[in-house]
């Protein structure tokens, strides 16, 4: 960190790296009769991000290592295979504005089926791989999927509740048994180079185009499918490269030009694809930048830190207790891990002490927000700006708007604590078929985010907590996200989480779950002095459940508060 930090406001970075002419300019557009500052130079659609990534050729896209060995795709044999398979889509009558569904895990199968489905127009539906095969056919039916591209594992689950769903008229299975394999038609992976050298389809659509439905991670009631454009995807490949930019700037120095020929990037992709963070932030600006990305079967902290060693990796992370496991390992120091410049994350609060940690081992640390429905990356934040305030989320990208508003909707002022409001050219058009949901949640083509925050005069966002995940002890209000950083300060925990339990006087009392670090222990009466010794009274846990265990999550990261509270009912 330079001694002169900060060299720059975070407004002259911006203007500097936005001014006319400049990679980040931007320009105004009407977006559904709004005016809306957009990234001028970001690709239109992800038909022409397919094309720019073809032009990578023999570079190694792909790496699926499944605990044994690994499969290789470079960017030409993935674009042969995207373009064969996207030719077999229109064979069985699927295209432009039909939705093809996607359920499977991180194999490269997964986004040779999500390009194919762009080239021909089709909005592609990723499905959520954990979902049981009811809550499978639920995201099917909900929209009206016409074709779905899937795995043998899901196919077990989907195939009994075929006669449900009359809508879907195709399947293609892949690494499995079905109705027509994958394999069929566009073979395995490792003979996707030898299939017939196609010319790039032509890009036909539009910025505004409709392009996916990622369903929502909500906790709560049924997932909502967010319909984004392709504007709303698009708008990622510039945001992080506008962020990483502006760290630059911030510490005195000036923006390194991309180098073609220079080291590649690789990203240990940690995160599910069909998440808005594992495709618009992470595989989207990968196929266009040239970058490696690395899937792993299924997370394993020892065998990712292989993986760095051996792929060169120079971004990991994904989810916060993703970077604790990968910073903790018993193991960390018998690999070479001096390629890995940034540990990012993001889908859930992290605490400061794993930023501290971060930096501390020589990684910038990353962070940003965002939500399915600000189509990923609303806010980035990295290296001196995070370690400055790492309870910070960061300010919004440049493109990108955020307000604090109350209850009854006026915007508040610096540092007040209301509801975060986001606009910008991220915001998807609302949730398919749900016009009632669509109204209560994007006013005036804003999103209300649920999440409690606050602003300060840089415009630097901090999270204070999902508004519904609030305690009231007594009348005193608790954010619990204050009290989880906390707890993970302690040397000995890696993850928490707040909880409030029914309390016949008070209302509700917090109670707190903690896993611990590998090969690391610590009681409740140590962590409830813990957190004594740091907060007020009424904020300390009057429970603390310590596991070595992690804590239930989410495909996206986010801690299953509601099975928590079952427990403690």
């Amino acid at each position: 960190m330079t001694n002169n930090w900060p060299a720059m406001t975070i407004a002259q970075a911006s203007a500097l790296l936005t001014a006319p002419g400049a990679p980040f300019e931007m320009e105004t557009v009407e977006i559904r009769g709004r005016p809306t500052r957009t990234w001028k130079n970001a690709p239109p659609t992800l038909q022409h991000c397919f094309a720019a990534g073809r032009l990578h050729g023999e570079r190694i896209f792909l790496v699926y290592y499944n605990g044994h060995e690994d499969q290789r795709v470079s960017f030409e044999a993935f674009s042969r295979a995207t373009i064969a398979l996207a030719a077999h889509f229109r064979t069985l009558g699927v295209g432009q504005g039909d939705r093809v569904a996607i359920a499977m895990r991180n194999i490269p199968e997964w986004p040779v089926a999500f390009y194919a489905g762009h080239l021909i127009g089709a909005i592609v539906t990723p499905l959520n791989a954990w979902w049981t095969g009811a809550e499978l056919e639920y995201g099917l039916a909900d929209s009206g999927a016409k074709l779905l591209v899937t795995d043998g594992e899901r196919w077990q689950r989907i195939a009994p509740h075929m006669p449900e769903l009359p809508d879907l008229k195709h399947v293609l299975v892949t690494r499995g048994e079905g109705p027509t394999t994958l394999e069929s038609r566009i073979g395995p992976p490792e003979s996707w180079a030898s299939l017939p050298d196609e010319p790039t389809p032509a890009p036909f659509l539009t910025p505004e185009d409709d392009a996916t439905i990622f369903y929502t991670s909500g906790t709560t009631g049924k997932p909502k499918g967010a319909l984004g454009t392709h504007r709303n995807i698009c708008s990622n490949i510039l945001s992080s490269g506008f962020s990483g930019a502006r760290s630059y700037l911030r510490r005195g120095e000036v923006p390194p030009s991309p180098d073609p020929a220079g080291p590649q990037k690789a990203t240990l992709l940690s995160v599910p694809l069909f998440h808005a963070t594992g495709s618009h932030a992470i595989l989207n600006p990968s196929l266009v930048t040239g970058a490696k990305l690395v899937l792993q079967r299924k997370f394993d902290a020892g065998e990712a830190l292989a993986l760095i060693e051996r792929e060169k990796i120079t971004g990991a992370g994904g989810v916060p207790t993703i970077a604790w496991q990968i910073l903790t390992h018993p193991d960390r120091d018998k690999y070479d891990l001096t390629t890995l410049e940034s540990i990012s994350y993001g889908g859930a609060p992290s605490a400061p002490e794993l930023v501290r940690q971060i930096g501390a081992q020589g990684s910038a640390p990353g962070n940003g927000w965002g939500m399915t429905e600000t189509s990923a990356t609303f806010s980035h934040h990295m290296a001196e700006d995070y370690l400055h305030r790492p309870d910070s989320c960061g300010p919004p990208v440049a493109v990108c708007d955020a307000e604090i508003r109350d209850a009854q909707g006026r915007v508040l002022g610096p540092d007040e604590v209301g509801e975060l409001y986001g606009f910008g050219p991220n915001i998807v058009k609302g949730y398919w078929n749900k016009p009632e949901a669509t109204a209560e949640t994007f006013p005036e083509g804003w999103v209300r985010t649920g999440d409690l925050a606050r602003i300060d005069a840089e415009g630097f966002i901090t999270i204070v907590d999902r508004a519904k995940d609030m305690l009231i002890r007594g009348g005193e209000n608790i954010y619990c996200v204050e009290v989880e950083g906390i707890l993970c300060e302690h040397p000995a925990v890696m993850d928490s989480a707040l909880v409030g339990r029914p309390h016949p006087v008070l209302g509700e009392e917090p109670v707190a779950f903690v896993s611990t670090r590998p090969e690391m222990a610590v009681s409740e009466p140590e962590l409830i002095a813990f957190v004594a010794q740091r907060l007020a009274r009424f904020k300390v846990p009057v429970q603390v459940i310590v596991r070595d265990e992690p804590l239930p999550r989410n495909a996206n990261g986010k801690i299953l508060k509601k099975d928590l509270k079952q427990e403690i009912a």
